[in-house]
């Protein structure tokens, strides 16, 4: 689905710090949405988070840069850094270029499922992503 203009996938959960999950069993991928990496521009440099790390739903779990912005990535739901896109350590533009696929920044095994209610999806993330667009348009 498009909201005024930024790609927002209908299957994904996101979060209120830009974060968007792609649940698929008990692995969530992270990454961020269209919305923010437009905001930022063109990305410079992205900190992963280490396999095998701990991350706290809301909490920040990777640092990206670029040439107007430093921002972090923030775990969607509690657990386990399983992988990392080391692909953005080569190209971070991939946050620009394809934000939902080849952009994704981490893996999680999730802890706690019932976690996903604490996310948005459909209208609710449409209303969020509106109010989002208009705050940061003034």
């Amino acid at each position: 689905m498009e909201v005024k203009g930024y790609l927002l996938p209908d299957d994904l959960y996101y979060e209120p710090n830009h974060s968007w999950g792609r649940v698929e069993g008990d692995v969530v991928t992270v990454g961020i949405n269209d919305f923010a990496q437009k905001l930022a521009g063109e990305f410079v440099s992205v900190d992963l988070p280490a396999v095998g790390r701990k991350v706290h739903q809301g909490k920040p779990a990777a640092a990206v840069e670029s040439g107007k912005w430093v921002g972090r990535v923030y775990a969607v739901v509690t657990g386990e850094v399983i992988e990392v896109n080391e692909d953005l350590e080569d190209d971070p533009t991939l946050l620009n270029t394809d934000p939902y696929g080849e952009g994704w920044v981490f893996k999680v095994k999730m802890d706690d499922p019932a976690e996903l209610a604490n996310l948005m999806r459909g209208d609710r993330a449409v209303r969020w992503l509106e109010e989002e667009i208009e705050k940061h348009a003034k």
